[in-house]
C-alpha cells in the first residue's frame, strides 16, 4: 500500500510518518509513503498558493489549480484516479472501521488543507472521502493526515510484529480495550488482578471481555448502542 500526502509542509508529515512503527514499515517496504509539496505545482512565479476568499471573510484560501495539478501528478504516476481523502473538521469523525476500509486500497491520497481551507471547486473534482479526526480545528491537515496514516498502516498485514495486537485493541467489536498490566506484580501497593496470574486462558478471556464491556459502558456507552444496532 502507498500513501500520498498532498501538503504545503512535506517535512512535517515526513518527520511524523518516517518514525516508530510506520517508519520501520516503510524501511521494510511493507508500506510506501510520499509527501508531495503543493507549492511545487503553482503557476505563480513567487510560489503563491492562496488568495482572498470571494464574498469576504477572515484569512486566505488555497487555490484550486496547484492542488489539482499536485493531485494529477499522482494520477499520472499510478495510472488511475485513486481514493482521495480530504482532512477537514466538516466531516464524519474517522473510525477504526474506516481505517480498515482504507487499508484495502493500493493507493490512498491524503489532502491537507491550510489557511481557511481549499477552493470548493477542486474538492468536488478530486475528493472521494471527507474525514475529520475530531470536533476541533487545527491549523492544517498535516497532523490529521499522520493520524490516518498511522491508524490505516496498523491494518496492513506485516506492519505490526504481533498480528493479534491489531485485532484485540480498542474498537474491535465496538468495545474499548480492557485494562492491562505488566511486571512488577505489585506496584505502590496495587496488585495485578489474580485472574491474570491464574494461567487459565478461558477465564482470562472472559474477564477481559467483561472489563472491556464495563470500560465501554463507563467511557463510551454510545458504542454499546452501536453494537446493538449492528445486530
Amino acid at each position: 500500500m502507498k500513501f500520498w500526502v498532498l501538503t504545503l509542509f512535506p517535512e512535517m508529515v515526513e518527520n511524523g510518518v518516517l518514525t516508530s512503527i510506520t517508519g520501520r514499515a516503510v524501511e521494510k517496504g511493507i508500506i510506501e509513503f510520499e509527501a508531495i509539496n503543493i507549492r511545487d505545482y503553482t503557476n505563480e512565479k513567487h510560489g503563491k498558493v492562496d488568495d482572498y476568499p470571494y464574498g469576504g471573510g477572515a484569512g486566505m484560501l488555497m487555490q484550486a489549480q496547484p492542488v489539482y495539478d499536485a493531485y494529477m501528478s499522482v494520477v499520472e504516476k499510478i495510472g488511475y484516479k485513486p481514493r482521495t481523502v480530504y482532512l477537514t473538521p466538516a466531516a464524519k469523525v474517522f473510525s477504526q472501521g474506516k481505517a480498515k476500509e482504507f487499508a484495502l486500497e493500493e493507493n490512498l491520497v491524503l489532502l491537507c488543507g491550510h489557511y481557511e481551507g481549499i477552493d470548493e471547486r477542486v474538492l468536488e473534482k478530486i475528493v472521494t472521502d471527507n474525514v475529520s479526526i475530531g470536533d476541533y480545528v487545527l491549523t492544517g491537515g498535516e497532523l490529521a493526515a499522520m493520524v490516518v496514516v498511522d491508524a490505516v498502516s496498523r491494518m496492513v498485514p506485516g506492519v505490526l510484529t504481533n498480528a493479534a495486537s491489531g485485532k484485540d485493541e480498542s474498537f474491535s467489536e465496538n468495545l474499548l480495550e480492557y485494562p492491562q498490566y505488566t511486571r512488577p506484580e505489585e506496584w505502590m501497593g496495587e496488585k495485578v488482578p489474580p485472574i491474570l496470574l491464574s494461567g487459565h486462558h478461558a477465564n482470562v478471556e472472559k474477564w477481559r471481555r467483561e472489563q472491556a464491556i464495563k470500560r465501554t459502558m463507563e467511557r463510551r456507552p454510545e458504542l454499546l448502542k452501536d453494537n446493538e444496532d449492528d445486530r
